[in-house]
């Protein structure tokens, strides 16, 4: 049995409302929830939330709602334990069934397509030494190499130490010097149950992708924290309505 997970909560900072913000005539959530339940390979998808919007969005389009608790609502609450969460509430409820790839999603990341999600889960069926397959974007532009903190002095230092990227005399200011950087961009993860199980032993910082990690290759993936990345969700969406 394949179960997705969709998780989104009602608050939000830095942008507020941003899970039912519309976009190209749809709230944001409806493109992720939409991907899962269109996948056939998908046999029930659940939505752990505590937003009434999402849930009337949810109930309209076939989702299992999860009421998340206030514990798991908050600004300090991890990911990780929101997915051990609902998905213990889903392994509850499918005692006679086995579940044996789970598909968790984000209502605030909605450059995923059904596609991705079916050659996912393909990948996942035919290996398994590998953990879950995980949708990456490649942003060069983001690289590490490029990365800063501001010391106590207030001045500019590297964020991590040149050495880490290999020869140092090979790099340069173009952006591609240090060679293709890949962000796990939050549109899926396709995983195992016992990714959830021992969720202690993943690689962090997304510990519920276990440690032997597929990469799906996408265009321009994100999720979403601010307004201003809005144009960016309607250019990706575009050409994905093109490419389909």
């Amino acid at each position: 049995m394949i179960i997705a997970i969709l998780a989104g909560r009602k608050g939000s900072k830095g942008f507020p409302g941003k899970n039912m913000h519309m976009v190209s005539g749809h709230p944001l959530s409806y493109y992720p929830l939409k991907a899962a339940t269109d996948c056939s390979l998908i046999d029930k998808v659940y939505l752990t939330t505590d937003d009434d919007k999402l849930i009337k969005l949810g109930e309209e389009h076939g989702a299992v709602i999860i009421k998340r608790p206030a514990y798991l609502c908050s600004d300090k609450a991890s990911s990780s334990d929101v997915y051990v969460h609902a998905y213990d509430i889903a392994n509850a409820q499918h005692k006679d069934k086995k579940i044996d790839i789970i598909v968790i999603l984000m209502c605030n990341a909605p450059c995923i397509s059904t596609y991705t999600l079916e050659r996912g889960i393909k990948i996942l069926r035919r290996n398994p030494g590998y953990d879950s397959c995980v949708t990456v974007s490649k942003y060069n532009m983001w690289s590490p190499l490029r990365a800063r903190c501001i010391g106590r002095d207030g001045l500019l230092h590297p964020f991590a130490p040149f050495k880490a990227f290999g020869d140092v005399k090979k790099l340069t200011s173009d952006r591609d010097s240090q060679g293709d950087v890949w962000f796990a961009d939050m549109g899926a993860s396709i995983i195992r149950p016992k990714c959830l199980k021992n969720i202690d032993r993943g690689l962090l910082p997304q510990k519920w992708m276990g440690q032997k990690i597929y990469p799906l290759r996408q265009l321009g993936g994100l999720d979403v924290d601010f307004a201003w990345q809005m144009p960016q969700v309607e250019y990706l969406l575009r050409k994905r309505n093109q490419r389909d």
